[in-house]
């Protein structure tokens, strides 16, 4: 997918949540979506808000990240290598680990 295509559905998935602010989610890029936000990040697979799409290259990944940091959206660029093609976001809850 591109970063725009990425942004769209990410968007349209934050109808779905009650939160309100940008700042009330994390967004990220991985080169394993089931280490970085399940198992690192402490997501719930069940009963929690969150979305992951596959970019087409780290340059689109690293897009849509940087779209929503800028937005207000918690965490950081600079992180991951070559190979981070995972865009991944995440409602913050008590027991998420950002």
């Amino acid at each position: 997918m591109t970063s725009q295509q990425i942004i769209q559905e990410i968007n349209n998935h934050l109808t779905t949540s009650p939160k309100q602010y940008y700042s009330d989610y994390y967004i990220g890029i991985t080169n394993d979506i089931e280490r970085r936000l399940f198992d690192e990040h402490n997501v719930p697979r069940n009963g929690h808000w969150w979305i992951h799409r596959i970019a087409d290259s780290e340059t689109h990944s690293r897009a849509a990240e940087k779209h929503f940091l800028d937005k207000g959206m918690k965490g950081g660029t600079g992180g991951g290598g070559t190979d981070c093609i995972y865009v991944y976001c995440y409602e913050i809850s008590n027991s998420t680990i950002e």
